[in-house]
């Protein structure tokens, strides 16, 4: 077929492709998305080539002043339309620019003591008590710990590998010598769950960038296998493929609120939405 007659791609399909040409996460890509469909949706479905700087300014101000957003969801929105403009229709909007993002509140950091944070993970069990106390003792982000995989951790060295961590950097952490004993156990159910897997006709794992087709093995391999798999196997949004994922974050966030309340670590609990991060001050 002659490329010219070809059917143009829609708007949302061409936004998902600039964004993965340009390796950005799949939480980025269905954030800016949802925020073009309420763009285009609070201008009466408008095409978007009727609309500039102006209706632009009028979506911001209605979220800052009649939904009373938070300074960081109103500055997502912007950068969603901005790359929308800039990246997709690669149209310039010189005085968009000079709009200034909503500046956010400075707030101080909620430290635990070490008998709080002794309270709070002995009520925790199982998993949930060695992803947190991971997080404690090493110094892991949330999703860089539940994202783990069991190549990248090094009992001789003692270390973590911490893979396209923040900023696609990679960097080496402690892994506590407490925890040793504990992950290895962890891991040897995890190799079991695995096997069955294998021998249920799965067994694969999301890989990133073009690994699965330079290695097509290494999805089934088990050091690519998650430390911290889901209970049970999902559908991956990009590929359709059955895979096991790792664990939620909110089920882990909930399971610390939990505890932060049966730990009646009282000064905190005031404080939900709290981040697992908050563990490690």
């Amino acid at each position: 077929m002659n490329p010219d007659l070809q059917p143009k791609p829609k708007l949302l399909d061409e936004v998902r492709t600039v964004m993965r040409l340009r390796h950005m996460s799949i939480r980025t890509e269905e954030a800016y998305v949802q925020w073009i469909k309420r763009f285009i949706v609070f201008h009466d479905k408008r095409h978007l080539q009727e609309l500039g700087e102006a209706e632009i300014r009028d979506f911001l101000a209605y979220l800052a002043v009649d939904q009373n957003v938070a300074a960081a969801t109103q500055n997502q929105a912007m950068s969603a339309l901005l790359f929308l403009y800039r990246e997709v229709l690669e149209k310039e909007l010189p005085r968009l620019s000079q709009i200034e993002r909503a500046t956010k509140p400075k707030r101080l950091p909620v430290v635990f003591t070490r008998q709080e944070v002794q309270a709070v993970l002995a009520c925790l069990q199982k998993t949930n008590h060695l992803v947190v106390s991971l997080l404690y003792g090493s110094g892991l982000r949330l999703l860089e710990c539940l994202r783990l995989r069991v190549k990248d951790v090094d009992y001789q060295m003692n270390q973590i590998m911490v893979r396209d961590g923040k900023g696609e950097k990679d960097r080496v952490t402690m892994l506590p010598a407490s925890l040793k004993e504990p992950l290895i156990t962890h891991l040897k159910q995890v190799k079991r769950l695995h096997e069955a897997d294998l021998r249920d006709g799965f067994g694969s794992v999301y890989l990133p960038y073009a690994l699965a087709r330079k290695y097509p093995q290494a999805e089934k391999e088990w050091g690519w296998q998650y430390c911290f798999p889901a209970p049970t196997r999902s559908v991956d949004p990009r590929s359709g493929a059955i895979r096991r994922h790792h664990l939620d974050e909110s089920g882990l966030q909930k399971a610390v609120k939990e505890a932060v309340r049966k730990a009646r670590v009282s000064r905190v609990l005031c404080k939900w939405p709290l981040p697992c991060d908050t563990l490690l001050s």
